[in-house]
């Protein structure tokens, strides 16, 4: 029995996205009130080789897995839940050589929607690389399409 339960499940959930795994993305933290995944630094993510600054989308690619994973944070049992919208904010770009925090929290749930915000940053979490918002449905627990994801991440029969 895991003494984080919440952190066992998040990742699980980012276990089975294999964009993430592609990224190297990990779970930093997880409980009940927000979720932190680290995007290391790669010259796979490159978007300026000049410079080695990150690509703005594995900056996105962090922000909405963190926002749809922190759900799990929440949620008493796994839904699907797929993006309705998310807003990305950029304060400044992203320093190369640097890992990449994305942090988020469900700040409100309703039967429909789950909202979400958060931010992203390298060493101090007071200087943000970007904000976030999302929204995203909930599609209830009984959704047929979810049924392998639901198994991968409770880590038994759907």
């Amino acid at each position: 029995m895991s003494e984080n339960p919440i952190f066992e499940r998040a990742q699980r959930f980012l276990s089975a996205l294999r964009h993430c795994q592609v990224l190297s993305m990990s779970v930093h933290a997880a409980d009940s009130q927000s979720l932190t995944l680290r995007l290391p630094y790669s010259t796979h993510i490159i978007g300026d080789p000049e410079t080695g600054v990150i690509h703005g989308g594995a900056i996105t690619t962090l922000m909405d897995t963190t926002c749809g994973i922190s759900i799990v944070c929440v949620l008493p049992e796994f839904e699907i839940c797929p993006t309705l919208d998310l807003r990305i904010d950029y304060m400044h770009p992203a320093e190369p050589n640097k890992d990449v925090y994305g942090v988020a929290e469900c700040y409100r749930v309703t039967p429909n929607i789950i909202f979400t915000r958060g931010y992203a940053y390298q060493d101090d979490p007071q200087q943000p690389i970007a904000h976030v918002v999302g929204t995203f449905m909930r599609m209830g627990k009984g959704t047929q399409g979810g049924k392998e994801l639901k198994r991968d991440i409770q880590g038994g029969a759907a």
